[in-house]
């Protein structure tokens, strides 16, 4: 087995230089260890890292259940004050939970509810300072208190939602608004 280092934005992953993050996997049986790092610079210029590192971790897979699991493993542990980041998937009625972090969540959600319904109704991405004053909020989790939810729509249909959670009111600005929808996108991307 060749064990000669690769360094990917964001992660080290040991193993067969000629094979991609999802080969961690495969018959090789290589040894693969993801580390987070710490963001730096500027709220842009760290969601620009997470970005890449989001590229790089999702580069070649295209199921949506192994994607979404690990960009909401990433994104919870890469920014500061989330108590819950996941996906809502569409079933073609309403929105069903997928892959998390955080505490239990509800399952279904009617799209003509709280703020992941209205981001799945509307098109267009909610970004909640306090979810007690939203009209409707589901409180799947207690310790929320504010919320940014994006829709994930491909060639005009609604896949989902992507929702991350603080525990602090008031926590996401236009910056954090503009990062997760970059990498709500490189999701909605890597399922084509």
């Amino acid at each position: 087995m060749d064990t000669r280092e690769r360094r990917l934005p964001g992660f080290f992953v040991g193993g067969d230089p000629g094979i991609g993050l999802n080969g961690c996997n495969g018959a090789a049986r290589l040894l693969c260890m993801f580390t987070a790092t710490t963001l730096s610079g500027s709220k842009p210029e760290q969601y620009a890292e997470l970005a890449a590192q989001a590229r790089a971790l999702l580069s070649g897979e295209r199921d949506r259940i192994a994607n979404a699991a690990n960009l909401s493993a990433l994104v919870y542990h890469a920014l500061p004050a989330l108590n819950w980041v996941g996906f809502y998937f569409h079933d073609g009625n309403e929105l069903v939970v997928g892959p998390f972090q955080g505490l239990p969540a509800c399952v279904r959600i009617p799209l003509h509810k709280g703020v992941c319904g209205a981001a799945a109704s509307t098109r267009q991405t909610q970004r909640v300072a306090d979810v007690d004053a939203f009209p409707g909020h589901i409180a799947c989790d207690s310790a929320s208190r504010s919320e940014v939810v994006v829709p994930l729509v491909r060639d005009g249909e609604l896949i989902g939602v992507f929702d991350i959670d603080s525990p602090e009111l008031d926590r996401f600005d236009a910056d954090d608004q503009h990062g997760l929808e970059t990498l709500a996108g490189i999701f909605v991307e890597s399922l084509a």
